[in-house]
């Protein structure tokens, strides 16, 4: 015992015993003090451990309330995916007038079309008078015109090509006829296999209504497996004009570039769309990488490429990226729904936005011109600025992420402001991905590649000919006519003349 003292056994000895009993008496209730603190320790750990529990589900839980809140208007999901309770906002004051044609409105009629375009032409003429019952003869110089259109019932024409064998005669050769070129090697002529891609392309009907459209409208039985077939047939004859408009779209000044989600079979694909102002380009590719966006996007390209804050386009020059403000709008949103200083933020942020919104139309229509314009950004830049640097030290540590992730990217945010041509938005690239979702949600994806090449093909080819006010059915019918006899075929790049 004289060790735990920290004395020597002589000096023990020498101790008086009244002093060794205090001295063992205050060791043994030192012993019990350090016994007591190793359990409060224990407990105060054990309470600290609790606390950090709970202050991660705290946070688990407000993750999860901002998740129910989440609809089209703070963040990326699409308006179609907001529930029916979800109030959206109108996109401007009610003026406090009824829907529907307003007083003054001038109506539009059908035209009557010219009589060389009637097919058929019938003389009305009254017999009598209707007062003394006399004979009328002539003619009204200008009679009362009334027409009606009818749709005559259509139906396939069908054409037997019989391939006939003749003997000679002289040495005995068996000579067989040969089938012209412009024969197709299946069932259906490329007007059916126009029509059946612009249904399924054009229109979205599923290989089922298409075969119920092909049999009721013009008498002709269709298979689900030709459906499929005759697509690919299609594919094949979109495959170098389609080719030719990605190389074009690569090039362009603008270019508005998204992707969304495609099931192909068993896989997640991904559908990637590269849109200009004349020609745009769709792509099933297998994820949505970084090295997918550059089979999307050209290196080489000079242009100005707008996106969202994906990070798979992080490796665009700052100066050749435009900053989408439709989704930036939509993250401040989000900033003002959680509250606390993430709201003020939020809301100041917004106001910024509405201002640019509403100096942008100016300069597109010509009413402010271009130094006007990047002289009233100029303070909404600097405001914008000093709001997202305020953002970086909020308490909120999303909010925190959101403004620091969006100040890494500043410079891309005013893009549209250098450069004439650009627009502050990718709605382009989200106006053309809506007829590819709707597409996905009734057909459910592709089965296979050469579906999903499909898809790419027959939607770049509807997309750029609708741009253009081209008639597609037309187009495809050449197309297929085209590939039959072997002939090269472009058309969707506009002539550069």
């Amino acid at each position: 015992m004289w060790r735990d003292l920290g004395i020597t056994k002589q000096e023990w000895e020498q101790t008086p015993p009244a002093v060794r009993t205090v001295l063992l008496s205050l060791q043994h209730q030192v012993r019990l003090m350090g016994i007591r603190f190793t359990a409060y320790e224990h407990q105060i750990a054990d309470l600290r451990q609790q606390i950090a529990t709970v202050d991660d589900l705290k946070a688990e839980i407000a993750e999860l309330r901002e998740r129910l809140g989440q609809n089209s208007s703070n963040s990326s999901k699409p308006p179609s995916s907001d529930p029916p309770s979800s109030t959206r906002k109108p996109a401007s004051e009610p003026k406090g007038r009824q829907r529907g044609a307003q007083p003054g409105h001038q109506g539009k009629s059908r035209n009557l079309k010219p009589v060389d375009e009637v097919d058929t032409v019938i003389e009305l003429r009254p017999a009598s008078c209707q007062q003394c019952g006399d004979v009328l003869r002539g003619d009204d110089p200008r009679p009362t015109r009334h027409q009606v259109s009818e749709i005559p019932r259509v139906r396939a024409e069908v054409t037997e090509y019989r391939r006939h064998t003749l003997r000679c005669l002289a040495c005995g050769t068996q000579n067989q006829a040969a089938w012209p070129k412009d024969v197709p090697a299946g069932s259906f002529g490329p007007r059916v296999q126009a029509t059946v891609g612009y249904l399924t392309g054009r229109l979205g009907a599923s290989h089922r209504d298409a075969a119920e459209v092909m049999e009721v409208m013009y008498g002709l039985e269709v298979g689900l497996g030709s459906v499929a077939a005759i697509q690919q047939q299609v594919s094949g004859a979109l495959a170098e004009p389609v080719e030719a408009a990605q190389q074009f779209v690569e090039q362009q000044k603008a270019q508005y570039v998204d992707e969304t989600g495609w099931q192909e079979g068993e896989q997640q694909k991904w559908l990637w769309i590269n849109a200009t102002s004349d020609v745009t380009a769709f792509n099933v590719l297998d994820g949505r990488s970084s090295d997918d966006a550059r089979q999307v996007i050209s290196r080489g390209a000079k242009g100005v490429v707008a996106t969202d804050r994906y990070a798979a386009y992080n490796w665009l020059a700052p100066r050749r990226r435009q900053i989408c403000w439709a989704h930036l709008a939509r993250d401040f949103q989000a900033l003002v729904d959680r509250g606390g200083d993430s709201a003020a933020t939020g809301q100041a942020l917004l106001k910024q936005v509405k201002r640019l919104f509403a100096l942008w139309p100016k300069v597109r229509g010509g009413e402010l011109s271009r130094e006007e314009f990047q002289r009233a950004m100029k303070p909404v830049r600097q405001q914008v600025k000093k709001l997202l640097q305020a953002g970086t030290r909020s308490a909120h540590p999303k909010t925190r992420r959101t403004c620091t992730n969006i100040v890494k990217v500043e410079q891309s945010l005013w893009t549209f402001v250098r450069v004439e041509d650009v627009e502050p938005t990718n709605n382009a690239a989200e106006r053309g991905l809506r007829r590819a979702v709707l597409w996905r949600r009734k057909s459910f994806g592709t089965q296979s590649i050469t579906g999903s090449r499909f898809v790419g093909r027959i939607l770049t080819t509807v997309t750029t000919l609708r741009q253009q006010g081209r008639d597609v059915l037309d187009y495809l019918t050449d197309a297929c006519c085209a590939r039959l006899g072997g002939q090269a075929f472009s058309g969707l790049v506009p002539d550069s003349s």
